[in-house]
This record gives C-alpha cells, structure tokens and sequence, in this order.
C-alpha cells in the first residue's frame, strides 16, 4: 500500500491518509477483509506521529470502510455495493464540478466541455 503525504497542503495529514485509503477501496486495489498496515507500523513508514494514523483510522471505520478488531489489526470492511456505487457517484460529481467551475472562469461553453468529454471518453 502506496500513500504519500504532503506538508504544504492545506489538508491536514490524518486526512490526506483517510482519502487515499479510501480511495484504494473504491477503486478495488484493496479487497474487503485485506489487512491494513498497523497503526505503528504505518506511522513509521510515513514517517509521522501514531497519533495521527490512529486518527485516520479512526475516520476510515466511523465512515465504514475499516473495521478493527482489538489484537488482530484494521482491516477492509465488507462493503455495500449499492453504496459503494454511491460513493464513486459522489467523486465523479465532485470532480466534474470542479470542471465546470474552472470552465466558467475560463468563459467556456457547454458545447465545448461537452466536446472535450466525448473526446476523452472516445480515447480512454
């Protein structure tokens, strides 16, 4: 498991580990009941306070996508799929707002974001 952690952004670290793991459980690189690092060990490899991965953790199993079980570790909750569709739902929104928002600033049109969507998705 991959996560990178950066000090000048304006997201406070616990957060930024939440979302990225958060993320690999949405996308499916990580599986429900996959074990997740310790909470120690995490912290080690980041480099940072046990404090704030337990924070994170924390976070992640208040919103259900870990659940830890005292003595055996945290681990990838089972996960609703209609839910879990919901989720990805919402991210594609998010970011298709931003989209929008950047293309008005930019005096875009409809028209033209729509062209350039039809392209990307012919492409990818």
């Amino acid at each position: 498991m991959r996560i990178i952690v950066s000090n000048s952004s304006n997201e406070a670290i616990y957060e930024q580990i939440a979302n990225q793991i958060k993320g690999m459980i949405i996308k499916g690189e990580l599986g429900e009941g996959e074990a997740l690092p310790s909470i120690r060990g995490l912290a080690k490899d980041l480099q940072i306070s046990v404090i704030t991965t337990k924070r994170a953790y924390e976070e992640l199993e208040k919103e259900g996508f870990i659940e830890t079980m005292q003595g055996k570790g945290s681990f990838v909750a089972m996960q609703n799929k209609e839910l879990m569709k919901e989720k990805k739902l919402k991210i594609i929104e998010e970011k298709l707002a931003e989209v929008v928002e950047e293309s008005r600033l930019l005096g875009l049109k409809y028209t033209e974001v729509n062209e350039m969507l039809k392209i990307l998705f012919e492409e990818v």
